[in-house]
């Protein structure tokens, strides 16, 4: 299985960025899949996660301005940000939860990161 992450890229403060995660491979199902980042210097953190069930959690830095969602048919997370501004500046990375066949337990996968630079 590979994560495949894409969308970042240099964009103005105010503007928005869609990023896209799709899961490559043998997949059974997919549990929770989310989106992390890691600024220079500063510890990796969790930004937005999204359930099976479709229920979602948000950073505080980040509600109201960045929104995730999933294609369960391509297996595929996206982060949708706005009003962006220069401390979103960030490697945004996707994880998963990964079922690749049944009954076996679930694997966490990492995508390779896609940069994100919000400056003027």
């Amino acid at each position: 299985v590979q994560l495949q992450a894409s969308g970042g890229g240099l964009v103005q403060p105010g503007g928005s960025l869609r990023l896209s995660c799709a899961a490559s491979g043998i997949v059974f199902s997919i549990n929770t899949m989310n989106w992390y980042r890691q600024a220079p210097g500063k510890q990796r953190e969790l930004v937005a996660r999204i359930t099976s069930g479709g229920s979602t959690n948000y950073a505080d830095s980040v509600k109201g301005r960045f929104t995730i969602s999933r294609d369960y048919a391509k297996n595929t997370v996206y982060l949708q940000m706005i009003s962006l501004k220069p401390e979103d500046t960030a490697v945004y990375y996707c994880n998963a939860d990964i079922i690749t066949h049944s009954p076996l337990p679930s694997v966490d996968y990492w995508g390779q990161g896609t940069l994100v630079t919000v400056s003027s």
